[in-house]
């Protein structure tokens, strides 16, 4: 049996789930920002290409720019078309679920992530004991791979 050194997707689900909890996105919501992380300056265009993947949303576009996830970087101006950028706190929410796949532990307590809350769903429930699991897992990973590098030297 080998041992696989990329495993980054083994807790996507329930980071996605924590993610979209967290911040109030939709899984198209998500996607779109994964895609226009890469984008550094991008066209409403350019962002309608990709939406057209997507479940259909009218308003997509609208509302990421009224919450705060797109910012306009320059306004249109006669034939020039606007561009946009992801705000700072996209570029954060997407660095933060990158270091959860590279097993960064989600949070448990009520404040930083909404699962924990008193009155949630049965599937938040599922989902924060899984996370309390997954984080465990992670903790006596790193601790393995420390004693492993003391080992070496």
């Amino acid at each position: 049996m080998s041992i696989r050194n990329h495993d980054y997707l083994k807790y996507w689900r329930v980071i996605r789930y924590f993610i979209k909890a967290k911040y109030n996105l939709t899984q198209a919501d998500l996607d779109i920002l994964f895609f226009l992380y890469s984008e550094s300056y991008f066209s409403k265009d350019k962002f309608e290409e990709f939406d057209e993947l997507l479940s259909w949303n009218i308003n997509r576009f609208d509302n990421l720019l009224r919450d705060g996830w797109i910012e306009v970087f320059r306004k249109r101006s006669g034939k020039t078309k606007a561009l946009y950028q992801l705000s700072y706190k996209a570029v954060r929410l997407i660095s933060s679920t990158y270091k959860k796949l590279e097993g960064e532990e989600i949070p448990t307590s009520q404040s930083a992530n909404p699962m924990f809350a008193k009155n949630v769903s049965y599937s938040d429930k599922v989902y924060r004991n899984f996370v309390i699991e997954m984080n465990r897992m992670l903790r006596e990973k790193k601790t393995e791979s420390l004693q492993d590098n003391d080992n070496i030297m």
